[in-house]
């Protein structure tokens, strides 16, 4: 049932951050959709996998679309779409009828225990270089985007002298 509850807040998170009006919205939507994936990924026993998906999917990303829409703003573009709609439409459902099929015949097979002993160990352990790494990485861009907006402010220690 916790599956189930999962996925189906996947898709409202990934339905609305494709129909969201803003695209700050949208961003943030699409965090909370990789923030989902990130716990469906752990609870299926790929603790490492999790880890990067939250960190990076739900981290990094997000900030760097929120970076790039307060630099390029929000104007709304009026744009052809580049696939038709019927086309879209049958590709989705294809998708969807494929991964119907690949997983039935799997429903009957239980899921073997994960070998991962717990996440605080998989985290801080085994994954402690790559955290950290991450965790620079997010910093820096964090820091990076900081200046980047602060770059048109004048500083108040500046004086003008005429």
């Amino acid at each position: 049932m916790l599956y189930i509850l999962i996925v189906a807040g996947l898709l409202i998170c990934a339905f609305m951050a494709i129909h969201s009006g803003r695209l700050i919205s949208s961003a943030l939507w699409l965090a909370g959709a990789s923030a989902l994936t990130a716990l469906m990924m752990y609870m299926l026993g790929a603790a490492e996998v999790a880890v990067i998906e939250l960190s990076v999917g739900a981290g990094l990303v997000t900030i760097l679309f929120v970076f790039a829409i307060n630099i390029t703003g929000e104007e709304a573009i009026e744009m052809k779409a580049l696939v038709p709609r019927p086309l879209a439409i049958t590709l989705v459902v294809a998708a969807a009828v494929l991964l119907i099929y690949m997983t039935l015949p799997g429903m009957g097979i239980e899921l073997p225990a994960p070998q991962v002993s717990g996440f605080v160990k998989t985290f801080w352990e085994d994954r402690s270089m790559d955290a950290l790494l991450q965790m620079v990485i997010i910093f820096a861009g964090t820091v990076g985007m900081l200046g980047l907006l602060a770059e048109g402010v004048p500083h108040a220690h500046k004086e003008e002298h005429s």
